[in-house]
């Protein structure tokens, strides 16, 4: 009984949330197309609201960890869940997302984030995905925000491996920016590919800046080393072993 409770929790949740982006996508339309500000305003406001309805409806509790960066500077961050898009950009004051370039043309969701000023990527041609990438961003550089990237590319489930990109890297060393790793167990309570939520903590984590000048392999090493690491240790402490996520 319990867990079609939490289904049907789960599904008025998923349905509210998407008609409060229809509502807000139209109400803020206007601001939007006027000034990018509209556009933050909108999405912030958004993300304040799947954070507080994730709270009482769900039991799905968030937190912060670490120093938010203010500064223009690249955040790469782990990838497990949509909550953990929504905490991030929530708290960061002015985050650009490189994204997947089909996005653009998603209703309400595409404007939005070309206001933003977001990176749009075609994945499928890495080499050439890098280099677009880098245009892009040095193109947008006179606006400056927090450019969040997902170095595995795509939401990775808990318990799951896939490889850091070298993409990072590139914008890392073009940008001359410092880099913010992030880490997350967002994807141990909103998981990928279902409905359902389940109630927990889940928690974000800016880590120790990497300042510039890192060669490519220690820069690499370093932050697959410390996100994998302290993203394993957010989901142990919300009382998750890596062999049972398997």
């Amino acid at each position: 009984m319990m867990i079609l409770w939490r289904w049907f929790l789960s599904l008025v949740f998923v349905l509210q949330n998407a008609l409060m982006m229809l509502i807000l996508g139209i109400v803020f339309l206007p601001y939007a197309v006027i000034s990018p500000r509209g556009a933050r305003k909108a999405c912030r406001t958004y993300a304040g609201w799947v954070i507080w309805t994730a709270r009482w409806m769900l039991g799905l509790k968030s937190e912060l960890r670490g120093q938010v960066p203010t500064e223009e500077v690249m955040v790469a961050a782990k990838h497990q869940s949509f909550f953990d898009i929504i905490i991030l950009f929530y708290h960061l004051p002015a985050a650009k997302f490189i994204m997947k370039r089909e996005l653009l043309w998603t209703p309400i969701i595409g404007l939005y984030a070309y206001r933003l000023g977001c990176v749009p990527v075609n994945r499928g041609k890495r080499g050439k995905a890098i280099k677009q990438m880098i245009a892009d961003v040095e193109s947008g550089r006179a606006e400056p925000g927090q450019l969040v990237i997902y170095s595995q590319g795509t939401r990775v489930k808990p318990g799951e491996t896939k490889p850091y990109k070298v993409g990072t890297y590139a914008l890392y060393s073009q940008l001359g920016q410092p880099c913010v790793p992030a880490a997350t167990n967002a994807g141990l309570f909103w998981p990928k590919g279902t409905i359902l939520r389940k109630p927990g903590l889940a928690v974000v984590e800016f880590l120790p800046v990497i300042e510039p000048g890192a060669g490519q392999a220690d820069f690499m090493q370093r932050l697959e080393d410390e996100i994998e690491t302290r993203s394993n240790a957010l989901m142990a402490e919300a009382g998750f072993k890596m062999d049972d996520l398997r």
